[in-house]
């Protein structure tokens, strides 16, 4: 593990360690505070003083599940940290790596392959909840806890590569299972939209076997959706 004061993404550190070879499966790097954060799609990541900005490396392997089904992988690590440190706030996944405290935003996660290596970053309000746009948020210290982004990440690490180890031994198959009994329920309301913009509503139906979230419209029509964001409730 590295830790650094400042950098521009360490995402983007890990790609270019990634791409020279140099980085091994399970090396973790921490920044202090980031300037050029990136979340999901492009979108900016604030990054205050206080909070946890992490990426690590995975190896892709032949025997391997899916490369995108680490998102999974990561949003259960990222849960169990947060529920050993805030044991009885409600939480809830949110299809397809989204982990809601109190019904708030509290992390980011954000998958992208090199070569044979996936970097997986996650950021974690811990100290502090950024202001994002439409959305409501919190963090680990509004909620209660008292733990800074050097000890959050220590538990992290360890749950993440739990969660890797199960993910390759096991399949995928436990991991979906565990995700969904920890996420939003089957029925619920869900909206989400087309490659063209227009909205589509219905209720979750479960997750297909690769972890594409099955929408069942209100005609009974069900399809299947493996990339976007949804909003629920």
């Amino acid at each position: 593990m590295e830790n650094v004061a400042e950098t521009a993404s360490t995402n983007a550190d890990l790609k270019a360690l990634s791409l020279s070879g140099s980085a091994p499966e399970g090396f973790w790097l921490r920044a202090a505070q980031q300037t050029g954060g990136v979340g999901r799609r492009g979108r900016k990541w604030e990054s205050p003083q206080g909070n946890l900005y992490c990426s690590t490396v995975i190896d892709i392997r032949p025997s391997d599940p899916p490369p995108s089904s680490l998102s999974f992988v990561a949003g259960l690590a990222v849960h169990a940290a947060i529920r050993a440190a805030l044991p009885d706030v409600p939480m809830l996944l949110k299809w397809p790596n989204d982990v809601l405290v109190s019904d708030s935003k509290i992390c980011g996660i954000l998958l992208e392959r090199v070569k044979d290596q996936v970097v997986v970053g996650i950021g974690v309000n811990v100290a502090v909840a950024p202001e994002v746009e439409g959305r409501s948020v919190t963090s680990l210290a509004a909620e209660g806890a008292e733990i800074d982004a050097a000890g959050f990440l220590d538990k992290l690490s360890r749950e993440f590569e739990a969660c890797v180890t199960e993910w390759r031994n096991a399949g995928l198959a436990p991991i979906l299972e565990k995700w969904q009994s920890l996420a939003h329920p089957v029925g619920m309301a869900v909206t989400t939209s087309d490659h063209g913009g227009e909205k589509i509503t219905g209720e979750f139906a479960g997750l297909q076997a690769d972890g594409a979230l099955r929408l069942r419209k209100a005609d009974g029509t069900l399809i299947e959706i493996r990339a976007g964001d949804i909003s629920i409730g």
